[in-house]
């Protein structure tokens, strides 16, 4: 299937994709200022941005909850407390509030990336095609896109809360076009059904090491460049900028060859191709080098945690999708 016809057939969902990805394609950039802001040293900050993933894990038991009780508004919703979470980072002054902003960042996104990849789903289901690398091309576009835009503001002068501020109102307005419909499930439906605990742990396994590769790129590539290979504001936040476009390259061309070959093959090539790019990012000296090196990280894992999701949602009936178990995601 094209690519454009994907997305217009998930253009809704798509909509919060774009809304992730030019949050955290800013966050990205920012990182360098975020860091010298609260006066924390790589250790300290490191473990402060595991505030992120401790807000995720909320989002496992609270997402299937607050999908079924929206129901048709849950996207745009979701995406209205993840542009609220995202105004806080940038007012942190010290490191206690800096992690409370996080895990509240970490919980807005996991309820906006969880409930776009369950209408992506349940789009595919319905239409028996596949959508989802389309999909998350789209928030590698916006990111990509939202790095660059960032470097540039900040070379202007731009502090991080006037960013933070700008574009949480441009998703704020993202989130008028993002109502849609869901796929109901009765309770007796999701009570008859016992979780595929085999399916969800492999694939859910190939997903988080795809997107925690992606994580450390997105979170530290503008810090290496800037102080370790002495590059300029906007310079570092090419890094983040070179990830997203590439993983967006690398996402819309697996839309297209979906079908042409199978997942594993692809999959596996892109695990090789994230490794090679990531050594040539460690031991460059020079931020040229760097951005292939991120480049061809941004190529190989694009299309890795996408096709893992893909997989359980073609394994996985809908009535097993919306039960309130972590195994749902």
């Amino acid at each position: 299937m094209s690519v454009l016809t994907a997305l217009h057939l998930s253009r809704r969902a798509a909509l919060g994709f774009v809304a992730m990805g030019l949050l955290w394609g800013s966050f990205a950039a920012l990182v360098p200022v975020l860091k010298a802001q609260i006066g924390a040293d790589d250790a300290l900050f490191g473990l402060l941005l595991l505030g992120s993933p401790i807000g995720l894990l909320a989002t496992l038991w609270l997402a299937p909850i607050f999908d079924r009780r929206m129901g048709a508004f849950s996207l745009p919703m979701a995406t209205l407390v993840v542009a609220v979470a995202y105004l806080v980072p940038g007012l942190a002054g010290t490191a206690t509030v800096f992690l409370l902003a996080m895990v509240g960042l970490g919980l807005g996104s996991g309820l906006l990336d969880i409930v776009s990849n369950a209408r992506v789903s349940e789009l595919e289901a319905r239409h028996n095609r596949s959508l989802m690398n389309a999909n998350h091309g789209m928030f590698s576009i916006a990111y990509a896109l939202s790095a660059m835009a960032t470097g540039l503001a900040r070379e202007a002068g731009f502090s991080a809360a006037a960013i933070f501020t700008a574009l949480a109102l441009v998703v704020a307005l993202l989130s008028l076009g993002m109502r849609t419909e869901v796929t109901h499930v009765s309770e007796a439906e999701r009570r008859a059904v016992r979780l595929p605990w085999a399916i969800v742990l492999l694939c859910g396994g190939i997903v988080l090491t795809a997107f925690f590769v992606e994580a450390v790129v997105e979170s530290w590539s503008a810090l290496h460049i800037e102080r370790t290979l002495d590059g300029r504001a906007a310079e570092g936040a090419f890094g983040p900028a070179i990830l997203g476009l590439t993983m967006a390259l690398g996402r819309f061309s697996g839309q297209a060859i979906t079908g042409r070959f199978d997942d594993v093959s692809i999959i596996t090539l892109g695990a090789v191709m994230a490794c090679t790019g990531a050594f040539l990012a460690a031991i460059t000296g020079g931020p040229l080098l760097a951005y292939i090196g991120f480049g061809i990280i941004g190529l190989g894992v694009s299309v890795v945690g996408p096709m893992a999701l893909a997989l359980v949602g073609r394994l996985v009936p809908p009535r097993i999708a919306h039960r309130p178990s972590p195994g749902s995601m």
